[in-house]
């Protein structure tokens, strides 16, 4: 079995979770991804971590040999970056 991409692993975890926002980069065994999705309202760190798993299925087992995972909702996302666009712009 190939290794995955990371366009493939993004369209993977796309397939069973609403994501605002998914970024995946990797090396086709190695990857880390950045997930913005409602459906981590009110979950601890650990639980959103498994709706990805979830997300991913046996595939997580038999294509990714690893994921790491940044999980925000949609407002951590938002404070996130409003803090990034002002840190950039005050250090040019």
């Amino acid at each position: 079995m190939a290794n995955p991409t990371p366009d493939e692993v993004r369209s993977f975890i796309a397939a069973g979770l609403r994501c605002d926002h998914l970024d995946v980069e990797g090396d086709g065994q190695h990857f880390f991804a950045t997930i913005v999705s409602p459906e981590f309202e009110g979950l601890a760190r650990v639980r959103r971590h498994q709706r990805v798993y979830v997300a991913l299925g046996d595939r997580m087992r038999e294509q990714i040999h690893a994921l790491s995972m940044k999980t925000l909702t949609p407002a951590e996302y938002a404070v996130e970056h409003a803090a990034d666009a002002s840190s950039a712009r005050h250090h040019p």
